[in-house]
């Protein structure tokens, strides 16, 4: 027998079935579009606010920064720092460096000034085109600028950039880290991956914890920090050591400022040789010429100076000639100077040295009165005021290994480029025939005319080759110190201290005695200064020379008979 309930016992479980489903679906699209506002909510960074959106509580701060007495300033700055805004770290700068300002209206136009005198509006970020003379600078005091740097610091704790992120490091080390960043300071350490940031960040966290009222908590922040060598840490030390109650926080103290002193003294010793090297490279550019000359031909060349004087500005004229070239001018200078110090030394050689060869008192005298006259050309045509050299970009600024070291780029670039000028000179001399030419009329000029080497000619080539070089050197000059009349007069004694110390007419004796000479010099200058240092340099040379009159290295032949 058939049931009347029966058609609506077979639809009815589907109606209800399409019902459930129904009402699923809409409770999860509902759940997940709270889900979606909350996660847009959380986090700012994702697709839905790419574009710094519109925030009401960032235009009310910055106009409220500009009001008000300066503890209310400093208080509205740390509530814009916890924003997430990255117009943030813009306005707060403008503020640390004086350059925000604002009108005095209830609904004040708040701007910030670039370098150019240029104002652009510190909401919106539109340039300000209108009458600026009712802005008036945001004032605040030197104790709120220090609150300042430190609000920047922590934000820039989390840039992309490591070096962005050491430095903020480091300011807050400087300013000394307070209750509000070190729990974001631990919470970087754990994330962190750059090693040098991470070491800064360890470093900031015990100098916190070296003020902890737990002893081990101090032994640990004294055992991190005896590795460090920021001078806020050794003074931190200090303080400890000086202060602590605790014996054996106090003991540890000072053997971790004994790592530190000794670390340091490791790096001055280190930088010591640096500068050292550096003005060795510096009297080797100004020797090798004049050893080449001194040494085959026995000319004493008082006019050295001068084609180094002549290499120094002819980098400066490069300069004027291509103004917007400044990067590329010392690849143009280099040979340009080589050529025209080159051509004066060979027209010096052809027109006076050769009726001077054997009497070398009289070529002293006679390139001493060349010197002069090539002095007096330099001031008529360029004056007797200095001229500057503008450094290029690539070799301004300096490398900072650590707190205590830091290289100079322009002494770091002098010294390989002294050092490639020395080996390409040692790869000429003896691999060219020119260079096996200067060799034999070097030890025996009687000899090497009787094969057939043209003596005259050798000498102009080499004076010319040695005044080549001494334009080079003027060219390195030029990019330590100001160009002038009197540019080689400082450096021309030196030059043949050198000659004379490595040996004459030896190459590798003038590296030796450059080297030498400039380290030397360089240890004795922070004990008595820099013009007794030259003149215990000289008497220690000259002590030397009692016992070894040719040098560190000899030459032989017709040089050594001599």
């Amino acid at each position: 027998m058939r049931n009347s309930s029966g058609p609506s016992r077979h639809w009815l479980p589907h109606l209800i079935m399409l019902l459930s489903l129904c009402f699923t679906a809409t409770a999860f699209a509902q759940e997940n579009a709270n889900g979606e506002s909350q996660a847009t909510a959380i986090h700012p960074e994702t697709e839905a606010s790419t574009e710094t959106a519109p925030q009401p509580e960032f235009d009310s701060l910055v106009k409220e920064l500009t009001r008000g007495s300066l503890p209310a300033r400093a208080q509205i700055a740390k509530k814009l720092a916890a924003l997430n805004d990255e117009r943030v770290a813009r306005v707060i700068s403008a503020l640390q460096q004086g350059t925000l300002y604002a009108t005095k209206d209830e609904n004040p136009l708040v701007a910030i000034a670039d370098e150019a005198g240029q104002y652009t509006n510190a909401i919106s970020g539109e340039k300000i085109t209108g009458d600026i003379e009712e802005l008036k600078r945001v004032p605040i005091n030197n104790s709120m600028r220090s609150q300042l740097r430190t609000l920047l610091a922590q934000l820039n704790l989390t840039h992309n950039d490591a070096n962005v992120r050491l430095e903020a490091v480091n300011r807050m080390i400087a300013d000394g880290v307070d209750e509000d960043s070190i729990s974001l300071l631990q919470e970087l350490q754990k994330t962190e991956a750059n090693d040098g940031v991470r070491k800064a960040i360890e470093s900031a966290v015990a100098l916190f914890n070296l003020h902890s009222d737990e002893q081990q908590l101090r032994l640990d922040a004294i055992e991190v920090l005896k590795g460090s060598l920021q001078q806020e840490v050794r003074t931190a030390l200090s303080e400890v050591a000086s202060n602590e109650s605790d014996e054996k926080v106090k003991v540890h103290a000072q053997l971790a400022i004994k790592a530190i002193d000794s670390s340091i003294a490791k790096y001055r010793l280190a930088e010591n040789i640096f500068f050292g090297l550096s003005l060795g490279s510096v009297l080797l550019l100004s020797a090798i010429g004049l050893s080449i000359t001194f040494g085959v031909m026995g000319v004493i060349n008082m006019a050295h100076g001068e084609l180094m004087m002549i290499g120094a500005y002819v980098t400066w004229v490069v300069q004027q000639l291509f103004p917007n070239q400044i990067a590329y001018s010392l690849a143009i200078a280099i040979p340009a100077a080589f050529i025209v110090a080159g051509l004066v030394g060979i027209a010096i050689e052809r027109g006076v040295i050769r009726f001077l060869y054997g009497r070398p008192l009289e070529t002293l005298l006679a390139t001493f009165g060349i010197s002069l006259i090539l002095q007096q050309a330099a001031r008529s045509i360029f004056s007797p005021l200095n001229r500057a050299v503008e450094l290029p970009v690539w070799m301004s600024g300096s490398l900072q290994i650590n707190p205590v070291l830091s290289i100079t780029y322009n002494r770091l670039y002098i010294l390989i480029f002294g050092l490639l000028v020395f080996f390409a000179l040692l790869v000429i001399l003896k691999k060219t025939t020119l260079g096996l030419k200067v060799r034999a009329v070097s030890q025996n000029r009687a000899m090497a005319r009787a094969v057939g080497v043209r003596a005259n000619w050798v000498d102009a080539m080499t004076f010319g080759l040695g005044s080549g070089i001494a334009g080079i050197a003027g060219v390195a000059l030029s990019q330590l110190t100001n160009v002038g009349p009197n540019l080689g007069q400082a450096y021309i004694i030196d030059s043949f201290m050198v000659v004379v110390f490595g040996g004459v007419g030896n190459l590798w004796g003038t590296l030796v005695g450059a080297m030498g000479l400039g380290i030397i010099n360089k240890f004795l200058e922070p004990y008595a200064g820099a013009v007794l240092a030259k003149v215990l340099v000289l008497v220690l040379l000259i002590l030397f020379i009692q016992k070894r009159p040719k040098g560190i290295f000899p030459q032989k032949g017709r040089a050594a008979a001599d």
